[in-house]
């Protein structure tokens, strides 16, 4: 049972960091000012990690390394700590393989509780300065999909559809997961 709180706690840890760095990274890439709300709260919760990795890490065009590399560590910190919890003794050379699986849900997490927060906020028309910053950063994302699926009585459907087809990229990605670590 201690296992499971502790490793509870470090999932909501990591997931709360490293989904700053992605949102920090994903912002930067997207150009949007970090002068609002939801760029204060970035810049304040990841700025001790992503400076001083800035000053070894070069931005490759509009990625930001040391942002990525940040949430990297983050989840390969979560591994190596429930690995020594667990008192491993083998398998120290899988956790760069499951930090790199840990990013990759991360990413598919964030990118859902985006979206929905993008949903919720359109039905209320809420506002604010943080919806501006929510519908830039779903725009690029939801653009295909508007392509693809018309208004249905004036419905926008494109969001369900994200959300569906990140589902299943979260189901292929636990299943290829399981693929690598048998």
């Amino acid at each position: 049972m201690a296992y499971q709180i502790i490793s509870f706690l470090l999932d909501v840890a990591a997931g709360l960091l490293g989904g700053a760095c992605l949102l920090r990274l994903y912002m930067q890439y997207q150009r949007i000012p970090f002068g609002n709300p939801v760029g204060r709260f970035v810049f304040a919760l990841t700025d001790w990690l992503i400076l001083p990795l800035r000053r070894i890490l070069p931005a490759m065009g509009r990625w930001d390394t040391a942002s990525l590399v940040s949430v990297y560590l983050i989840e390969l910190a979560q591994f190596c700590l429930l690995w020594l919890l667990m008192g491993r003794v083998g398998g120290l050379q899988l956790l760069p393989i499951l930090a790199v699986f840990g990013v990759l849900r991360l990413v598919i997490s964030g990118l859902t509780g985006l979206v929905i927060v993008y949903a919720i906020l359109s039905w209320v028309q809420a506002d604010s300065p943080i919806v501006d910053v929510i519908e830039r950063l779903c725009a690029p994302l939801l653009r295909p999909w508007r392509r693809l699926i018309p208004l249905v009585g004036g419905i926008d459907l494109s969001p369900l559809a994200f959300l569906v087809a990140l589902q299943v990229a979260a189901i292929m990605l636990a299943y290829l997961q399981g693929a690598v670590l048998r």
